[in-house]
């Protein structure tokens, strides 16, 4: 479970993203409903992905995503279907997505298939070895760094809302690993010391059993023991 530290070292983060990425005009009802459903679908993505990489059954990211692609693929080619994409796709084939007329869509589409399954293998890789909040954190912080970025290649006007925001997601990110780190370190602080501790009693059960099988002879040894060691009568 996730401890009390996290859960405050989070407030920042959400607080930070909200004012980075405030100012944004542009709003529809369906738009809205579809951010609120991607943030939940990616939630639950997550979450069900770590408890199959790290519970009972502890596959392997390829053996996950494997899993995961056929899947993705039927969804993917029923919306393609159902949004009149394939149709689109299919008139334009002859006269510009053919690669014998171009080869740049085809390379284009290879291209983002490559960086879309070693994109896939990372994330489910850093979720088995952190946590699902761990990953969603650092998901804010690409969004935030993507702000960024765009501001200083494309020239973005950013507002001072949005530059403190930023800082504000920054630090509170910073603030979230430190906490992590200072956790983990001292779970392992704590097991090892209760291995040492485990050693411990297990080496001293061990020498308690060979003192008593040392100390406790048999019976009619210790007879014999006590009837010679025993002090001769003295006088009638």
């Amino acid at each position: 479970p996730t401890s009390f530290n996290r859960q405050v070292a989070v407030l920042p983060v959400i607080v930070g993203v909200a004012m980075a990425c405030f100012g944004d005009m542009s709003y529809t009802t369906l738009g809205f409903f579809y951010t609120v459903l991607c943030i939940i679908l990616a939630a639950l993505k997550v979450v069900a992905s770590g408890e199959m990489l790290t519970g009972s059954l502890k596959l392997h990211p390829f053996d996950l995503l494997g899993h995961m692609a056929p899947l993705a693929f039927v969804q993917c080619l029923a919306m393609s279907f159902a949004t009149g994409e394939v149709a689109s796709i299919a008139s334009r084939w002859e006269t510009e997505l053919s690669p014998k007329v171009d080869r740049n869509p085809m390379l284009v589409v290879l291209l983002s298939g490559v960086l879309s399954f070693t994109f896939n293998i990372s994330s489910l890789q850093a979720n088995k070895l952190t946590s699902p909040l761990t990953l969603c954190i650092a998901g804010n912080v690409k969004q935030v760094l993507m702000i960024v970025i765009a501001t200083v290649i494309f020239s973005v006007h950013i507002t001072p809302l949005n530059g403190v925001g930023i800082c504000v997601v920054l630090a509170g990110s910073a603030w979230y690993s430190y906490i992590s780190i200072s956790e983990k370190t001292k779970s392992q602080q704590h097991k090892q010391t209760d291995e040492e501790v485990d050693d411990e009693e297990q080496r001293f059960g061990q020498s308690g059993e060979l003192v008593n099988l040392v100390s406790k002879p048999p019976r009619e040894s210790r007879g014999v023991m006590r009837w010679s060691s025993a002090p001769p009568r003295s006088g009638p």
